[in-house]
Parts: structure tokens; C-alpha cells; sequence
């Protein structure tokens, strides 16, 4: 993993990322009466098309530098069908529970991919790393058990919250896919093929499972809009562009913050206001996050490319 990187750049774009990220169930909210089939594919059809100006402008640089590389080809497919499925897996959760259990439970993958990290990649973490994570994601389960405490008035806990969990594990294999192949490409020649094929994925899935929409209201056009813009090109394009530097592990310890700052959303839209266990968990998550960050990885060994 590269050691040497402008961290004032990188810090200050996974801040605006995760600010993003925070926004996420709550535009998705706003698009309940709809399916999440729908809003999926909206959502990366538009990242995909907002991007498409910006690479038909730098296309003969980034063109020069896909043609360099011939062998990563279905490692950019397998990164855009994971997120797909992530996408439409994750907001399909939210129809059915709760904005904190579907955000809490989503972050899961930092257990996964440390384990995988160390298995894979041969990176041997310091102690202190290991139980920030553990720390972190003690205090953002525990945010999503106190969902279990108050009141259910949403339509399936059960199945949205296993919806969740599934998204994180795919996008587990998504993160680590982009580990390997952002080594040898610019955000932009990663990020723009990938977004076409999440988006080509959402797209077939809706048109399998519901058919051609009837309409598109404008009403689920801006939500989906709205999710490109900020959840995904800001939010996953931050995570793109720092894990070419950052450990993929470190990133999705941070990415344990989401939970927190969409909880305060959905009080500030929806009235869901967490109890005082959830308050609690709250500044667990906070404290993992931070003793994760004071450590690097001890010794990562050589990547192959």
C-alpha cells in the first residue's frame, strides 16, 4: 500500500464522502412509494451518465492507460456487478427497517476485511488496530440492537436487516476488488467502467423482476439523482480514490461513522430519535474509529499486479 500520499487531499475528501454518505437512507426515504429496483437503477444509470462528460474529455489519456492494461478486464467487471447487487440489496433494506439497522449493519464489513486483509494480503495489524475495530463495530451493533428496543413500525426487521447484512458482504468483495486494480488506474479509469457496469446490473434486475417502468416520476428521478450525486460519486468516489493509499480495513473502520451521522438525519426528517443505548453506542463507535486510526498496518506484504 502506498505510504507516501497528500493526506490533507485524502482526509479532506473522505470528510465531504462520509457527510455524503449520511444522506443516503434519507433520500431513499423519500422514495418509498417507489421500487427500490427503480431508484437503484436511476441511481447508478445517472452516476454513470454524469461521469460520461468528464471521461469523453480526458478519454485519450485514460483510453492510453486502459489499453496499457490487459489483464484486470473481468476484475472491473466482477467490482461493477458487486456494487450493483450492494446498491439494490442495501436500499431494498430500508423499505423494510429501520434507517439505524439497515446503516449499522451494512458497516459490518470491516470484521470481514480485516480477516481477509490478513489472510489474503498478508498484512499483520497492531493490536491497538484490532481492537478499534472491534470497538467500533461493538458500539455500531449495539446502535442497531436498541432499534430492537422501541417500538417496530416497519414492515419486515427481520428480512431488511438480513438484506443488510448481505450488502456488506458483497460490498466486502467489491472493496477488495478495488484495492488490487486501483493500484494501476486513475480514480476515473476505475470508477467510470465500474459505475457502467453496477449500473447495467440494476437495470437488467429491474427489467427482469418488474419489466419497463410504467413512469418515472419526478419525484423518484430526483432521489436517484440525488444519490449519484452525493452518496456515490462523492461518497463511494472518496473510498476509490483513498484506497489506493489507505488500507481498505482503516477506510471501512471509518465508514462506521455512516450509521451516526444518518441516525441524526433521520431524527432531524423523521422524528427516529435513538434512546440513550443507542447514545451510548454511539460514542463507542467514535472511540474504535479513533484508536483504529492511530496505527498502520505493521508490514503488508508485496502486491501482485
Amino acid at each position: 500500500m502506498n505510504t507516501d500520499y497528500p493526506k490533507f487531499k485524502i482526509f479532506a475528501t473522505l470528510a465531504a464522502g462520509l457527510a455524503a454518505f449520511g444522506f443516503a437512507p434519507i433520500l431513499v426515504r423519500y422514495a418509498a412509494d417507489y421500487s427500490p429496483m427503480l431508484v437503484a437503477a436511476i441511481r447508478t444509470i445517472a452516476a454513470f451518465l454524469l461521469l460520461l462528460p468528464v471521461y469523453l474529455v480526458r478519454r485519450k489519456k485514460e483510453k492510453a492507460q486502459v489499453a496499457a492494461i490487459t489483464d484486470d478486464g473481468i476484475w472491473v467487471l466482477a467490482a461493477g456487478i458487486s456494487l450493483g447487487i450492494h446498491f439494490l440489496l442495501w436500499i431494498g433494506s430500508l423499505y423494510y427497517t429501520s434507517v439505524a439497522s439497515a446503516s449499522v449493519l451494512v458497516t459490518i464489513n470491516p470484521i470481514l476485511l480485516i480477516i481477509a486483509e490478513r489472510m489474503i494480503f498478508k498484512v499483520r495489524f497492531k493490536g491497538a488496530v484490532w481492537i478499534g475495530v472491534l470497538v467500533a463495530f461493538s458500539g455500531s451493533a449495539l446502535l442497531g440492537y436498541s432499534d430492537y428496543n422501541t417500538e417496530s413500525t416497519f414492515a419486515n426487521p427481520l428480512l431488511g436487516n438480513m438484506m443488510a447484512l448481505s450488502a456488506a458482504a458483497i460490498f466486502v468483495v467489491y472493496f477488495l476488488i478495488g484495492r488490487k486494480i486501483r493500484q494501476n488506474r486513475t480514480w476515473l479509469g476505475y470508477v467510470f467502467p465500474v459505475y457502467g457496469y453496477a449500473a447495467l446490473t440494476c437495470l437488467a434486475v429491474l427489467l427482469i423482476v418488474e419489466g419497463i417502468p410504467s413512469s418515472l416520476p419526478l419525484e423518484v428521478l430526483l432521489v436517484g439523482l440525488g444519490l449519484a450525486i452525493g452518496p456515490q460519486i462523492m461518497g463511494h468516489g472518496s473510498l476509490n480514490y483513498a484506497v489506493k493509499y489507505v488500507s481498505p480495513t482503516l477506510l471501512s473502520t471509518l465508514v462506521l461513522t455512516e450509521p451516526l451521522i444518518a441516525t441524526i438525519l433521520a431524527f432531524l426528517f423523521f422524528g427516529e430519535w435513538p434512546e440513550l443505548l443507542a447514545l451510548g453506542a454511539i460514542v463507542i463507535t467514535l472511540a474504535g474509529v479513533v484508536l483504529s486510526w492511530r496505527k498502520k498496518p505493521e508490514h503488508e506484504a508485496d502486491e501482485q499486479t
